[in-house]
């Protein structure tokens, strides 16, 4: 698995997943339940992952639709 994206926003990961799924781009979405750890006010992000042979094409529909794809190692 691969991260391609991070991100505090809700709204940006649920869209990110439908823009993925609808190419048959498998996502998983980790760190959903952080806000355990941080009370709820949502200062961790999450992040999107796809398996490694769908990491290119994942970040670049994504950034098609204008949305923050940078690589973080």
């Amino acid at each position: 698995m691969e991260e391609i994206l991070r991100t505090t926003d809700p709204t940006v990961i649920a869209f990110s997943q439908a823009l993925l799924r609808a190419e048959d781009i498998e996502c998983f979405v980790m760190d959903v339940h952080m806000s355990v750890m941080e009370g709820s006010i949502g200062i961790f992000p999450r992040r999107l992952m796809v398996h490694r042979s769908d990491a290119f094409r994942g970040r670049a529909i994504l950034s098609d639709n204008d949305l923050d794809v940078t690589v973080r190692r």
